[in-house]
């Protein structure tokens, strides 16, 4: 899995990761040194944390689609908000909006340092 060179593909590369079902090649999406919250209200960091959230995430049987509402780019740190699904055949697994902050890394390729999957979600209080 190569990882993106513009932060504005960071969740098209996300969504391909998530569909190879692979734990390692999602892994690799990530700044581990930051947060995910793979379930309003239950941020998590660390790498083994970060682990057993892609690994709930990957349970979910479907297939990922996300889409860019945007992305906003200052040096090497960018915002993403987000719009994903999970669905298997007509089934609507799971549907939120979320916010996502980009790390450019130093070759060049850009990491999710903190992914608020539920982020943008209407009455979502922190």
């Amino acid at each position: 899995m190569n990882l993106p060179k513009r932060a504005e593909d960071a969740h098209a590369a996300l969504a391909a990761a998530f569909n190879t079902g692979n734990v390692a090649t999602v892994m690799s999406m990530y700044d581990t040194s930051g947060i995910i919250v793979p379930e309003p209200g239950k941020p998590v960091s660390g790498r083994d944390r970060f682990e057993e959230a892609i690994k709930a995430i990957l349970s979910i049987r479907g297939k990922m689609e996300i889409k860019t509402v945007y992305c906003l780019q200052t040096g090497n740190i960018a915002i993403g908000r987000s719009e994903w699904n999970i669905t298997d055949g007509d089934e609507v697994k799971v549907s939120a909006k979320g916010i996502e902050v980009m790390h450019q890394q130093t070759d060049g390729t850009w990491k999710i340092l903190i992914d608020h999957a539920f982020g943008a979600e209407t009455g979502l209080i922190a």
